[in-house]
């Protein structure tokens, strides 16, 4: 089996690794390079903290089992930079610890280690948080990996398994066997000849897509994956097949090196409802974590602002003002660089994970958000299971394309 993978993120490297290993002749294109998008722009978080009970807690779980095993057998791991650091979430409201401690006991309900800390044990965890804190919680599950290196391995390995990859590539259409022996069509343009013909389209209309039309030539393929993060809306536009991917987006501080400041990933428990906000406006909430290079990574921010892919002083003083509050030692500490990037937003919160409904041959790996670097193994062992018809290692029906969220309900009747 032929197949393209659309993006060389760190979901599009995973999903090519699996299908690859698995034998499939895989070509993955970008238009940039690899990593170099929303990877690159991303903290590497892989968390099972911040999900409440249900399908993406399922599937952030089944990941975080993945990401040891695979990280063992990849020739090249040690750019990945894993750290099973952990994770504590804090209240520092009374109403703040009501709701974190509810939350904490239903998701150790599904299964995750929820760790209740004192006021001791948290000073013992953390001597440099504010001790202005009404509850707290260790997840000892959660880990970070340093997000270009860890694509960077996972694309290789795919690469050592076969795997062709082409940057600087840019998808522009498709190719679809029309069913028609002289290749006529009423409204297709392009090339013409024999079953199948080459056009940029409007509306998937069920045939089976045979190929790709890129800026580097027409690439046969019998399936396509759309793992194009924040531009897989417009990739599967371009492929007939429009989904409700859209463009979040958030910023980072970086501060100058320190000494050992903050030794977990630790953050406020609005995070939680930051996330899952669907407003337009900005959402921020603290976010705080080190790196193995000292610097401290200062976050999350998110706003709905298209691809407006500038700064701004405003999110970034919120960011700062709100770190104050959990680590008043943070005063005075130098800022170094600040970033921005695109998370793929999806209205109902929800990867989509598996085929679409309107084109047979496409398939989609998107609209993570933020949590692309922690879900990407496991959306990629989910889709090389459902491809090659293996038993899936959890329900994949919460994350299928043709839902109303992705494809609108008068689309979704229609697939139907």
């Amino acid at each position: 089996m032929r197949v393209v993978v659309v993006g060389a993120g760190i979901v599009g490297a995973a999903c090519a690794r699996e299908l690859a290993r698995a034998g499939l002749a895989v070509t993955v294109l970008d238009r940039g390079g690899p990593a170099a998008g929303t990877t690159a722009h991303g903290e590497g978080n892989i968390l099972v903290s911040d999900k409440g009970p249900g399908p993406e807690l399922e599937l952030a779980k089944l990941s975080r089992s993945l990401w040891p095993e695979i990280l063992d057998g990849l020739p090249n791991a040690g750019g990945v930079e894993w750290d099973p650091k952990g994770g504590i979430v804090v209240a520092t409201t009374p109403e703040g610890a009501r709701e974190l401690e509810k939350f904490a006991e239903s998701q150790r309900a599904a299964g995750v280690t929820a760790e209740a800390l004192d006021a001791a044990s948290l000073a013992a965890a953390e001597p440099h948080l504010t001790r202005e804190v009404t509850a707290a919680v260790h997840y000892p599950d959660d880990a970070q990996v340093q997000p270009s290196g860890a694509a960077t391995a996972l694309l290789s390995d795919a690469l050592r398994h076969g795997a062709d990859l082409r940057t600087g590539c840019e998808l522009i259409g498709v190719r679809t066997h029309d069913g028609y022996p002289d290749g006529s069509r009423d409204g297709a343009s392009g090339e013409r000849g024999g079953a199948s013909s080459v056009w940029s389209v409007s509306r998937a209309d069920g045939n089976r897509l045979t190929g790709v039309r890129t800026s580097q030539g027409v690439i046969d393929a019998d399936l396509v994956v759309n793992a194009a993060g924040p531009w897989s809306g417009e990739v599967a536009a371009r492929l007939g097949a429009p989904i409700d991917v859209r463009p979040r987006r958030g910023e980072v501080l970086v501060t100058a090196p320190l000494p050992p400041t903050v030794f977990h990933k630790v953050y406020d428990a609005d995070y939680v409802g930051a996330v899952g906000s669907g407003s337009q406006d900005l959402q921020a909430s603290t976010v705080i974590e080190s790196t193995g290079a000292g610097t401290i990574l200062i976050g999350s921010s998110r706003r709905q602002v298209g691809f407006d892919d500038r700064i701004r002083p405003f999110v970034l003083a919120e960011l700062a003002r709100k770190a104050l509050r959990l680590y008043p030692s943070l005063a005075g500490v130098q800022v170094m660089r600040a970033y921005g990037g695109f998370r793929p937003y999806v209205p109902d919160h929800l990867p989509v994970i598996g085929p679409d409904p309107r084109l047979p041959g496409l398939w989609h790996a998107t609209g993570h958000e933020g949590a692309g670097i922690g879900l990407s193994v496991g959306t990629a062992r989910l889709l090389r299971e459902l491809v090659t018809g293996a038993v899936p290692s959890l329900d994949p029906e919460p994350f299928r394309a043709g839902r109303p969220a992705v494809l609108g309900a008068d689309a979704c009747e229609g697939a139907a």
